[in-house]
């Protein structure tokens, strides 16, 4: 009878697979000889000898096969694409909505190696010191070789107040560390200062400076706040920090450079196999702040929705970029329910690829600075710790004074390059300075 029951499910299933085959035909190149129907036989033959004579086979169900089959098919394909059960799709929406638990870090996959793309301040992750680029080689004393990222994110994730242990190479160093991580409850605040806080003191010479973590579902609306407080207060430059931002919303980082080029304006296009891939993302709210300089802050930390902005600002000539050449995650995975219900399965595939307004592509290149500034790993670890008010380390003798403050080299480059903009454009206005941006938005 279960046969049968099977038999019955796999035909419907190869009537759903001559449909979808056939309009896939029209446009492919697909081989004649790639038939989908032996496959799915192959499949299926594969399924029923395990159930029927595997040791184990009490222990497995046609569910247990299929999900297995399915994240191997995924994770075969690239880093980005994956079969999600229902615990990482839950998982995976409450990032996006800005609070989830866990150890505090975006993770992802670098020369197929499980990869840290940035540590989120004000987490666990990152009070203990973990830094973008630090490869996990090993999680609870299992090797990540083989482990896919949807595994790798299901074990680092746990009930709030529990421990994980994980093993990191760092690769600039060759160091191989152990660190021990309870994890929290992830509340991500992605707008903040320059003392990690809402308040948004001038730098110098007014001078604004925004620091945005990631782009979640409040960032545009955050952002905008913060825009309004220093321009209202007489704003006359801005320093956007992009640096160790792994990305998030697509539509948040579209809409954060929306408020500095005109309506209209391309921001960001994908281009995949299918021609109907080809989609553009354009300015749709159009200016709504002064044409003001602005220099964007970036490092080997910033990825994906961050490198959008960066790209888009410098391509538009409305910012120059400072820093360090960003990841390099510029492929579109296209998130499609396999289910009615909204608490099943989902699929996670790379369908395109990002591309700036240039045509300059993202993956696997980054985003290269107009001005480089390099920063070592321990004073970038440091900078880190210090921006989230931290004291690493505490004098033995408390009568010892603290160590100085490490000075940001990448910031303290973009206030000058920021002021060399002022005198400038001060000097071909005649000294009045009444278009104080057009230098730095125009091409030279």
């Amino acid at each position: 009878m279960k046969k049968f029951l099977f038999g019955t499910v796999i035909a419907l299933l190869g009537l759903n697979l001559f449909l979808g085959a056939k309009l896939y035909s029209d446009s492919s190149d697909k081989s004649p000889k790639d038939s989908p129907y032996e496959n799915l036989q192959l499949i299926t033959r594969v399924m029923e000898y395990i159930r029927q004579d595997y040791v184990d086979g009490d222990k497995l169900t046609y569910k247990d096969l299929t999900y297995s089959a399915l994240k191997g098919m995924l994770s075969s394909l690239d880093p980005h694409s994956q079969f999600m059960d229902p615990e990482i799709f839950k998982s995976m929406r409450d990032e996006t909505e800005g609070q989830f638990g866990g150890l505090g870090i975006q993770i992802g996959v670098k020369d197929n190696v499980i990869t840290v793309i940035a540590p989120m301040e004000d987490t666990p992750a990152f009070r203990v010191g973990l830094l973008a680029g630090d490869q996990i080689i090993k999680i609870e004393d299992k090797p990540t070789e083989r482990m896919t990222l949807e595994e790798a994110v299901k074990k680092l994730r746990g009930k709030v107040g529990t421990k994980v242990t994980i093993t990191i190479l760092r690769p600039k160093t060759k160091e191989v560390k152990d660190f021990t991580i309870t994890r929290e409850e992830i509340k991500v605040s992605s707008v903040k200062d320059v003392d990690g806080k809402q308040e948004y003191p001038f730098l110098e010479d007014k001078i604004g400076y925004i620091r945005l973590s990631q782009f979640n579902e409040p960032t545009a609306d955050e952002f905008e706040k913060a825009l309004d407080k220093l321009e209202a207060r007489g704003m006359q430059a801005l320093i956007l920090d992009l640096r160790n931002n792994p990305g998030g919303l697509l539509d948040s980082a579209k809409t954060v450079v929306g408020k500095f080029v005109p309506r209209g304006e391309l921001i960001v296009f994908t281009e995949g196999r299918d021609r109907r891939q080809r989609i553009e993302y354009r300015a749709q709210g159009g200016e709504k702040h002064p044409n003001y300089p602005m220099v964007v802050l970036v490092n080997g930390g910033s990825a994906s929705g961050a490198e959008i902005v960066a790209g888009a600002l410098q391509d538009l000539k409305r910012a120059l970029v400072v820093g360090e050449t960003t990841f390099g995650k510029g492929s579109v995975q296209s998130v499609l329910p396999l289910s009615a219900n909204p608490e099943g399965p989902a699929l996670r595939l790379t369908t395109a690829k990002y591309y700036t307004p240039s045509k300059r592509v993202i993956h696997e290149n980054g985003i290269v600075p107009d001005i480089v500034v390099p920063v070592s790993l321990e004073d970038e670890r440091k900078l880190a710790m210090q921006r989230a008010n931290i004291d690493e380390e505490e004098p033995a003798d408390p009568d010892k004074p603290k160590a100085k403050p490490i000075e940001d080299v990448q910031l303290h480059r973009a206030i000058d390059v920021i002021k060399g903009i002022k005198i400038y454009t001060g000097l071909v206005n005649g000294g009045n300075g009444k278009k104080p941006a057009e230098s730095a938005t125009s091409k030279q």
